[in-house]
């Protein structure tokens, strides 16, 4: 089967299951605490139970870290597990290493990270730290506003429910992108739908 017809089939299991939409952007954050964190922290855990009113909590006590460089000096100088009451060494230290890598890029801002990841090499970077695969910089991309397919398990679920499976990561991107287009959706609003629906999010 084409690509053409695996991305067809994947709308017509859209226009099924989801109906016509329209399907809207998840928000994202202007803190940049929170978008750093966000991707550092949210892989494999419920989001909605366990991740984001963490991120709501540290953006109470952190109002100051709304930038890459004020989210450095308050990791620098506070231990970042206890601000978001989560116990994980790796997850943390990802976190860390993200901030260094952006504050070095003169990174700061929302609309900065919204930028700077348009450019292939500054994506290749940001692939480089421990702990960020291709789909964490699809993820923290639509986190600040880009229309990004993330493909996480709950994506590949669906697309193997529409007997579509045993692709690799921008293969199965390549495909939402083109349903996304076939059926006239943004991008990272489709990818929203189907992963609130297969999460179960509220």
């Amino acid at each position: 089967m084409t690509t053409l017809s695996l991305a067809q089939r994947l709308a017509g299991h859209v226009q099924t299951v989801l109906g016509c939409g329209p399907f809207a952007p998840p928000a994202g954050w202007t803190h940049m605490g929170a978008v750093i964190c966000d991707t550092s922290f949210h892989a494999q855990r419920k989001y909605e139970a366990t991740i984001r009113p963490r991120l709501r909590t540290l953006q109470l006590l952190w109002p100051d870290a709304a930038t890459v460089s004020g989210f450095q000096a308050r990791i620098a100088a506070e231990d970042l597990a206890l601000a978001m009451d989560y116990n994980s060494p790796a997850r943390v230290a990802t976190a860390h290493a993200i901030t260094n890598l952006l504050a070095a890029r003169g990174v700061d801002t929302r609309e900065d990270l919204h930028a700077w990841l348009g450019d292939q090499d500054n994506r290749a970077a940001l692939r480089k730290v421990k702990g960020v695969g291709p789909k964490s910089v699809d993820y923290i991309g639509n986190l600040v506003g880009r229309s990004q397919v993330a493909v996480d398990v709950h994506l590949r679920r669906f697309a193997a429910e529409a007997g579509i499976s045993v692709l690799g990561y921008e293969q199965l991107r390549a495909l939402y992108e083109e349903a996304a287009e076939h059926l006239g959706h943004d991008r990272a609003g489709l990818e929203h739908a189907v992963w609130r629906l297969k999460s179960q999010a509220v």
